[in-house]
């Protein structure tokens, strides 16, 4: 007994070491390229890792990750919802940024700082409705990819033919590019049935910002293939993270060197609550629960727009 607790314990710690790798290796094995924000990166192309979803939620550990914000942005995805409303309203903030460099090229911008702008987005409709809006991103794409809803017909493939070799989610529309905030970063998306009846999901993410946006990614689709697991009667499998373009901005090494002096601690649980939901847009954020997450301190790094 005593023994098989400490397989475990080193096996999580394993499954969190891969991040860490992923950015020890880029340190270690990366160039320096160029980047469309200005602000330079070492980055490395072709990357993969794998979390078992059975030994523990993969939410990093060697540094605090808002998971708020993490379960806000999924829900609000699955929503079809497009505007930044909804998140400043939750206080959710991780996409003020791209529509606030939006409105400061504007006319109509008073010299407001971020987060005057993001309480006239969460107070005020009409405001929002003019500057709050991202264009058709993930949301759009994965609800109406031109009258497909994608999320209702993975469900729908989950349930009656779940070993489809066609369980795909893909949120990169080339032709609404010009017409998003960002093109889309976590791009396509594909799950798999086995025959022991688990779940599993892998990401092909084409651009990954490894310090801010990847714990934020691997939480995520973590979360949402325990969702769809839920809502199909299917036991867990693995999340599998493919990466293009790996990197790590000039500006967060410092940050990124600080967590690789951390042990990674044992992963925490996410329990979903509603055992009553038939579609994943019948969850709430109420819904869901984190149990023993106990993380180092958050590190800061400024995003890079």
């Amino acid at each position: 007994m005593v023994i098989s607790k400490i397989i475990k314990f080193i096996i999580r710690n394993l499954y969190m070491k891969q991040y860490l790798k992923l950015c020890q290796d880029i340190l270690e094995k990366g160039k320096f390229k160029k980047d469309r924000t200005n602000t330079g990166t070492i980055s490395l192309f072709g990357y993969q890792c794998r979390y078992d979803l059975n030994e523990g939620f993969p939410l990093l550990t060697t540094k605090k990750v808002y998971y708020k914000g993490v379960l806000a942005e999924l829900l609000w995805f699955i929503s079809g919802n497009t505007n930044i409303q909804p998140l400043d309203k939750q206080n959710v903030h991780i996409w003020d940024d791209w529509p606030f460099e939006k409105y400061k090229n504007s006319a109509q911008y008073q010299n407001e700082t971020i987060k005057e702008f993001a309480l006239k987005i969460a107070s005020n409709d009409d405001f929002a409705a003019k500057w709050g809006d991202l264009g058709p991103v993930y949301g759009h794409q994965w609800r109406d990819f031109f009258g497909v809803d994608q999320i209702k017909q993975l469900e729908n493939d989950l349930k009656y033919n779940k070993f489809s070799r066609r369980l795909i989610l893909c949120a990169w529309n080339p032709a609404q590019i010009k017409d998003m905030a960002l093109p889309p970063c976590h791009a396509f998306v594909q799950f798999y049935v086995d025959e022991d009846d688990r779940l599993s999901c892998q990401l092909y993410q084409r651009s990954a910002d490894v310090f801010l946006g990847v714990p934020f990614n691997i939480a995520s689709y973590a979360t949402l293939t325990m969702m769809l697991a839920k809502i199909s009667n299917l036991k867990l499998g693995d999340f599998v993270h493919t990466i293009g373009d790996a990197h790590i901005y000039i500006n967060h090494i410092e940050q990124v060197k600080e967590q690789l002096t951390r042990t990674p601690r044992k992963l925490p649980t996410l329990k979903i609550l509603n055992d009553n939901a038939k579609s994943i847009t019948e969850f709430k954020f109420e819904d869901f629960v984190v149990l023993e997450y106990d993380p180092y301190p958050a590190i800061k790094g400024a995003i890079a727009v």
